[in-house]
């Protein structure tokens, strides 16, 4: 028996990196998965798998959360299926890196519609069954681009923000209905996105970080299950930053040639 037992997830983004890290372990702890995808296919059946092989009982779902209509569709669906949502995790979320001159109008959107409006409505929606089932937790993957400033992210981190602030005011108004909210920061997390950019190792990666190693998805899930979990029942509203010292580090590194007395 898991310290989820009995309980029902909903991990969007689920078909790679933190999203499918996140799923797997939600079921590792007994949680029945609902693993919802846009175009990661592959690896939300493949994650769903590994639940399913472990002893658990996983399922995937896809839709563009970008739209209202497609969040409300997919959050009814997995409560159709297994009688309701205890534990929401929104991920999914896309990065646009760009000037901040060059951001047009419909890059605009595009982050912000499936950054914010995703998590924002499927939020409203799975609210309704942790209502009727006394209460959940809903988890919102920030960011420390939501912390700190990092050049050609102007809009990313816009959004990053903004989920901190909703995490913050949910955890307030649904604090009566016994649903806790609160969200975990990802520092430099090594995804398969991170191949695509140029010149970028592993090796660099590391020197970046104050414990000297680059994140992994594995790293986040662990703290999402747990802020999941009744271990966690007098937690809502906080964000956990979880980058290996990233946000406690100084921006201004200066050589003032100190020397011992």
């Amino acid at each position: 028996m898991g310290v989820l037992s009995g309980q029902i997830a909903l991990v969007t983004g689920a078909g790679i990196g933190i999203g499918q890290a996140i799923a797997i372990e939600l079921g590792r702890q007994g949680a029945k998965v609902a693993l919802h995808y846009a175009s990661s296919a592959a690896g939300a059946r493949e994650a769903a798998a590994e639940i399913n092989n472990l002893g658990g009982n996983a399922i995937t779902v896809t839709g563009k959360l970008g739209m209202v209509e497609e969040c409300r569709r997919i959050v009814d669906e997995v409560t159709d299926h297994f009688g309701g949502i205890d534990i929401l995790v929104n991920n999914a979320g896309v990065t646009r890196a760009d000037n901040f001159e060059n951001i047009t109008e419909e890059l605009f959107d595009d982050v912000f519609h499936l950054n914010i409006r995703g998590y924002f409505f499927c939020a409203q929606q799975a609210m309704k069954s942790m209502e009727k089932r006394g209460g959940g937790s809903i988890i919102n993957i920030t960011s420390v681009h939501g912390y700190a400033g990092f050049t050609r992210h102007s809009v990313y981190a816009a959004t990053k923000g903004a989920i901190i602030a909703l995490t913050r005011e949910l955890a307030i108004e649904l604090a009566p209905k016994h649903i806790r909210v609160n969200a975990v920061g990802p520092g430099l997390i090594e995804v398969p996105r991170y191949a695509d950019i140029p010149n970028y190792t592993t090796e660099f990666g590391n020197s970046l970080i104050p414990l000297g190693r680059v994140g992994r998805p594995k790293d986040i899930a662990p703290a999402v299950a747990f802020l999941a979990s009744d271990a966690a029942d007098f937690i809502t509203g906080q964000v956990l930053y979880i980058d290996g010292g990233t946000t406690a580090k100084m921006a201004l590194e200066w050589n003032q040639g100190d020397k011992p007395q």
